[in-house]
C-alpha cells in the first residue's frame, strides 16, 4: 500500500512540476509580439489581443487569448473585420517541454465577423494572402525565444455570426454559424469539415447542417469543398406548405485572387424536385456574372404547392388581396448565361415534357434564345425578351405551336370541352405588366391558326338545321334527337389580333363535306365572353347521299356568345326561311325568263 502511495505521490510531484515550469519558465506573453508583426507583415491588418496570453489547465492544458480583433484595410467605415470574445488552443504537453508547439484543438467562441464591399468595389478581404515570410528566416531576438515547429489537430468554432454589409446596394445581411469543426488543418492538405448554421428572417426560421473536405492551398489563395453534403430546413407561412427542405451533394471552389467560383451539383433535392448540373461565377467583374447549367427530372407544381385548379380559382376570385407588378430592376445587379433541362412540367394542369431552355440575362434585360417543349403530341417553340429595367416590365415574344391535340390541352387547361383536332399557331406579341390583367389588358399580338380534323363540341349544327327546316315545313313539335353535339370538320383556319383587351378573328372558315362555316368575331379577354357572327351554308346533303338538298348554296346566320366555359350556339331561324324563300323567288325568275326566252324565240 505504501508503494501505490508513493507512486501516485511521485506522479503529483511531476505533475505538479510541469505546471511550474510551464506557468514560471514557459511564458505564452513571449510569442504576442511575434504574432502581431506576423500578422501586420502578411495583410498589413492591426492584430489587437487585449487581455495578456494565458494558460488554461481544465479540461485540458491550452493558451487563452481574449479580446482579439483584426482590423480592417484603411478607410473601411467599420473599424473591425473580425472581433473574438475568446480563443483557446489546446496544446501537447510533452513537446512543449522543447517549445514545440503542436495543437491539439483550436476553439473559437463568440467571434463576430463583418465583411464590407464599398461603393468602389473593395472588399474587407483584400490583402489577406500577402507574401509569406521565408521559413529560414531567423526569429528576431528582440521578440523573445523561438518556436521550433507549429501545428493544429484541428479547429472548432461556436457562437458565431457574419454580417455582409454592401455599401453601394445599402445592404446589410446576418447569419448565424452554430458550429463549425475542422479537423487536422495543414495548407495544401484535405481536412474534414463539418458546420451547422442558423437565421431567424421576418417571414421564416432556416436551419442547416452540412459536411465536406476542406482543402486550402498552400498559397492560401484558393480552396475547395469536396464531398459536400448539405441539408437545410425552412419554415415559414410564406413558403409552400409551410415548409421547405432542400438536401445537396456536390462541391465548391473558389479563387480568392482571380475572384471565381464553382459550384457542382452531383445531387440537388428541393420538395420533390431532383437536379444537377453546375454553378459557376466570376465576382471580380463590376457586375457579376453567373453561369448557370442545370438539368431537372419531372416537376410537379400543383402537388408542390397543395393546391387543386379549381380551388386556386376560387380562393383568386374571393380573397387574392391587390397585386402590384413586380419591381424586375434587381436584374441589373448580376448578369448570366442560362441553359436550362426539365424533364417534365405539370402546372395549373398543364402537363408537359423535353423542356429546354437557352437564356441570357444582360444589363437588366433577359433574352430567351430558344424555349422548346412537347405539348399533348405536338411541340412548342418559342423566343421571348423580358426587359426589367422599368416598372412595369416589358416583354416581346414569338411563338410557335405544331401538332398540338387542342382537346386534352383544353381540359387539362380550363376543363373545357369546345374544340378537338390537331392544331398549329404562330403568335407573335409584346406587352407591358405581368400581372395577369396587365397582360390582357396590354398584350398587342397577332397571328394564325389552323385546326385539322378536328370537332367544335357543344353544337350540332347539320341537326340544328335540319330541326330548323322541319319547323318551317310545318312540323312544330321538331326537336333535336340523341345525337351528341358535335360538329365534325376538316379544316378550321383563321387570323388573330389581339389589343386593348380584345381579341378579333376576322376571317375564321370551317370546312366539312357538308357545311361550310364563316364569319368574323372575337373574345373579350378581361370579362372572359365570346361574339360570333358566322354564315353557315349547307354544301352537300345533311342526311347523306341522295338526302334532302334543298338548303343547299343557302346562307344561315350562326352567333356563338356566352363565356370562355360555357359557350352558346344559336342559329337565326328567320334568316333561314327568307333564305329558302329568296331561293324559291329565284328558281320562279328563272322559269319565267326561260319561258319569256322561248316564246321570243331566244337561246339561253
Amino acid at each position: 500500500m505504501k508503494l501505490i502511495k508513493w507512486i501516485f505521490a511521485g506522479i503529483a510531484a511531476i505533475a505538479v512540476l510541469v505546471v511550474l515550469y510551464i506557468t514560471l519558465i514557459f511564458d505564452p506573453n513571449d510569442f504576442k509580439p511575434m504574432l502581431v508583426d506576423a500578422v501586420k507583415e502578411q495583410t498589413g491588418r492591426e492584430l489587437v489581443i487585449e487581455e495578456p496570453l494565458s494558460w488554461q489547465f481544465f479540461p485540458s492544458i491550452g493558451i487563452r487569448l481574449a479580446g482579439v480583433s483584426l482590423s480592417n484595410p484603411e478607410g473601411f467605415k467599420e473599424a473591425h473585420m473580425m472581433a473574438v470574445k475568446e480563443v483557446v488552443a489546446e496544446v501537447k504537453l510533452l513537446p512543449l517541454l522543447s517549445r514545440d508547439v503542436q495543437i491539439d484543438q483550436l476553439r473559437l467562441d463568440g467571434a463576430k465577423l463583418t465583411l464590407v464591399t464599398t461603393k468602389q468595389g473593395k472588399s474587407s478581404l483584400d490583402g489577406l494572402t500577402g507574401n509569406t515570410a521565408s521559413a529560414d528566416k531567423p526569429a528576431d531576438a528582440k521578440h523573445g525565444p523561438g518556436l521550433n515547429a507549429i501545428s493544429i489537430g484541428g479547429i472548432n468554432i461556436s457562437d458565431t455570426s457574419i454580417t455582409l454589409i454592401d455599401e453601394a446596394a445599402g445592404s446589410s445581411q446576418t447569419f448565424t454559424l452554430s458550429s463549425l469543426t475542422l479537423g487536422e488543418f495543414t495548407p495544401g492538405k484535405a481536412a474534414p469539415l463539418a458546420f451547422a448554421f442558423g437565421a431567424d428572417l421576418p417571414d421564416m426560421k432556416v436551419k442547416g447542417e452540412g459536411e465536406a473536405t476542406l482543402t486550402v492551398s498552400e498559397a492560401l489563395n484558393a480552396l475547395s469543398l469536396a464531398g459536400l453534403n448539405l441539408e437545410v430546413n425552412a419554415q415559414g407561412d410564406s413558403l409552400p406548405k409551410g415548409a421547405v427542405t432542400v438536401q445537396f451533394a456536390g462541391g465548391a471552389d473558389v479563387a480568392l485572387e482571380a475572384k471565381t467560383a464553382k459550384l457542382t451539383v452531383d445531387k440537388l433535392s428541393l420538395m420533390d424536385i431532383e437536379g444537377k448540373g453546375a454553378i459557376a461565377a466570376n465576382y471580380g467583374k463590376k457586375v457579376p456574372f453567373v453561369d448557370v447549367e442545370l438539368a431537372f427530372g419531372a416537376i410537379d407544381v400543383d402537388a408542390i404547392l397543395g393546391t387543386e385548379k379549381s380551388e386556386t380559382k376560387a380562393d383568386t376570385a374571393t380573397t387574392a388581396p391587390a397585386q402590384k407588378e413586380p419591381d424586375l430592376s434587381g436584374m441589373k445587379a448580376v448578369d448570366a448565361k442560362l441553359k436550362l433541362d426539365i424533364a417534365a412540367v405539370k402546372v395549373a394542369g398543364l402537363s408537359t415534357a423535353d423542356w429546354a431552355l437557352r437564356a441570357n440575362l444582360a444589363g437588366g434585360v433577359l433574352k430567351v434564345d430558344e424555349l422548346k417543349a412537347s405539348l399533348y403530341g405536338g411541340k412548342v417553340g418559342a423566343s421571348a425578351t423580358l426587359d426589367g429595367r422599368k416598372v412595369p416590365a416589358v416583354y416581346s415574344f414569338n411563338k410557335a405551336i405544331t401538332g398540338v391535340q387542342i382537346l386534352p390541352l383544353l381540359k387539362d387547361a380550363a376543363e373545357v370541352d369546345l374544340l378537338a383536332g390537331t392544331a398549329n399557331f404562330d403568335i407573335q406579341g409584346k406587352g407591358a405588366g405581368l400581372l395577369g390583367d396587365s397582360i390582357k389588358r396590354n398584350l398587342n399580338a397577332n397571328g394564325k391558326f389552323e385546326v385539322a380534323d378536328g370537332a367544335l363540341y357543344g353544337v350540332n349544327v347539320p341537326q340544328m338545321i335540319r330541326d330548323a327546316q322541319a319547323k318551317l315545313k310545318g312540323d312544330l313539335n321538331a326537336a333535336a334527337g340523341g345525337e351528341e353535339k358535335k360538329t365534325d370538320f376538316s379544316s378550321l383556319t383563321g387570323s388573330l389580333n389581339i389589343a386593348a383587351g380584345k381579341a378579333n378573328n376576322p376571317d375564321l372558315l370551317m370546312l366539312s363535306p357538308l357545311l361550310r362555316i364563316s364569319g368574323q368575331g372575337g373574345a373579350d379577354l378581361m370579362a372572359e365572353t365570346l361574339d360570333y357572327k358566322l354564315a353557315t351554308k349547307v354544301v352537300g346533303s345533311l342526311e347523306g347521299q341522295g338526302g334532302d338538298t334543298a338548303l343547299a348554296g343557302i346562307e344561315i346566320p350562326l352567333a356563338i356568345t356566352g363565356s370562355f366555359t360555357e359557350p352558346k350556339f344559336a342559329l337565326d331561324t328567320e334568316a333561314l326561311l327568307k333564305g329558302q324563300l329568296k331561293g324559291e323567288t329565284d328558281k320562279l325568275k328563272d322559269k319565267l325568263k326561260d319561258s319569256l326566252f322561248k316564246k321570243l324565240g331566244g337561246n339561253q
